[in-house]
Parts: C-alpha cells; sequence; structure tokens
C-alpha cells in the first residue's frame, strides 16, 4: 500500500476543484457544418448554402453578385474600415488545398504588377498582398490585402482580409469573430478539387451600394463596383 503527503494530496484536489470551475474555452472555428457548436444566445447563423456565416456588431453581410450570371461570387463582411471576403473551395479528403494554391495566388499578384510575401499567422502560412491601383480621382494608392486560408474537411476557405483588417500580424475584432464562428456546408456529391462551393441568397436579402470603396478589386484583380446584396439581421 501507498501513500502520499498530506500536503500531495491536498495539492492535487486543490487542482482538481480548481479545473471543474474553469469553464472549458469555447471551440473556435471554421466548422465543418456537421460540427458547428451552439451559438450564445442573442446571436444567428445566416445561411447562404455552402456557407454560414454570424455577423458581428460593426459589421454588415454582403454578397458579391456577378450582374451577367447573377451568380454570388463571395460573401464580405464589412465595417468602416474595411472587409473580409469569404469563399469556399472542393478540396480532396486529408490534402492541403491552400499549400497547393498559395504559390499560383502569389505568382498572379505578382504577374499584375503587386508584391505578396508568406508570413505565418494564427491559421498557418498566409500571404501579405499589396497592389498599386487607381483612385476614382486618378490619385494611385496603395491596395493592402491579407489571404488566409483554412484546411478542413474536403473543403478549404478562403478569407481575405481588406484595408485596415489586412494590416498587422493577427486578426483583430471583429474580423476574428466573424471567421472563428464561420462553418462550411460541403456537400456529399463529388466534386473537381477547387471548384468553388455554390453559395445562395438568403431570405430578407436586399440591393445594396458597393461594400468597400469604389474603384478598389479584389484580390483576384475584379472590380468591385458591380451590384452587392446586404441582409438585415438582429
Amino acid at each position: 500500500m501507498k501513500f502520499r503527503r498530506k500536503s500531495d494530496a491536498t495539492e492535487s484536489a486543490g487542482a482538481a476543484e480548481a479545473a471543474q470551475e474553469t469553464p472549458a474555452a469555447a471551440p473556435e472555428g471554421p466548422f465543418d457544418a456537421a460540427d458547428l457548436p451552439e451559438l450564445p444566445e442573442g446571436l444567428q447563423r445566416i445561411d447562404l448554402g455552402s456557407l454560414l456565416v454570424v455577423v458581428p456588431e460593426g459589421l454588415e453581410l454582403r454578397l458579391q453578385v456577378d450582374e451577367a450570371t447573377e451568380e454570388i461570387q463571395a460573401v464580405l463582411l464589412a465595417g468602416a474600415d474595411g472587409a473580409i471576403e469569404l469563399r469556399a473551395f472542393a478540396a480532396p479528403r486529408g490534402g492541403d488545398l491552400w499549400g497547393d494554391v498559395r504559390p499560383q495566388i502569389a505568382a498572379d499578384m505578382v504577374q499584375r504588377g503587386g508584391t505578396a510575401t508568406e508570413q505565418e499567422g494564427r491559421y498557418g502560412t498566409e500571404l501579405l498582398c499589396e497592389l498599386t491601383r487607381t483612385m476614382p480621382d486618378g490619385r494611385t494608392g496603395k491596395q493592402l490585402s491579407r489571404i488566409l486560408g483554412v484546411n478542413g474537411n474536403r473543403w478549404m476557405l478562403r478569407a481575405t482580409l481588406i484595408g485596415a483588417p489586412a494590416r498587422g500580424s493577427d486578426v483583430a475584432e471583429p474580423w476574428l469573430s466573424a471567421l472563428t464562428q464561420v462553418g462550411v456546408e460541403r456537400g456529399q456529391g463529388a466534386m473537381p478539387v477547387g471548384e468553388a462551393l455554390d453559395l445562395v441568397l438568403p431570405e430578407g436579402a436586399r440591393r445594396v451600394g458597393p461594400a468597400v470603396a469604389p474603384g478598389t478589386k479584389d484580390d483576384r484583380g475584379r472590380s468591385t463596383d458591380h451590384p452587392h446584396f446586404g441582409h438585415d439581421h438582429d
């Protein structure tokens, strides 16, 4: 029979009690849709098909729509000083699609006259991009964006921070809250690797103005001046 000193037993009991009193940290996403945790009271997820998003206070949901095809190209959560763009793609099971496409994105940025530098961030290797663009008044300016990739269960989420949120090496609030509460619905059907997952308009969508400053372009060089749709939420 073995005995422990009273002090050791007391310390162990105290540690166990402290562990019980300390609440477990909330899981952090992005999540697979099947693994989404419950939201705190007062928050809701908006179902956009392949993406389920929470709109933090201070941000507005905008959908980037191709005027010619009326297809939704991306989800944007826009604030006063920038935006975060979200897109999800089909990926191989257990693969690293972000690692495969990251060099291609960087090469495209350089080909367009910009720069793309790899840096380590919250979700691993990301791209810090800078592109010179012409303002509506004819002046030139630098557009800063920061592209993060998250590999999931047969999907990859690509998040592009635009404007002020792209600065620094961390993801600031409320952009972090928006990103960590995203759910991705991949679906069960076979899809080509790299194909964009379908997005749909939610109920209550309404046509609004541009999500970011007129004349800006996203990280793929597309104009952001075409129509967007917003969503009213509580």
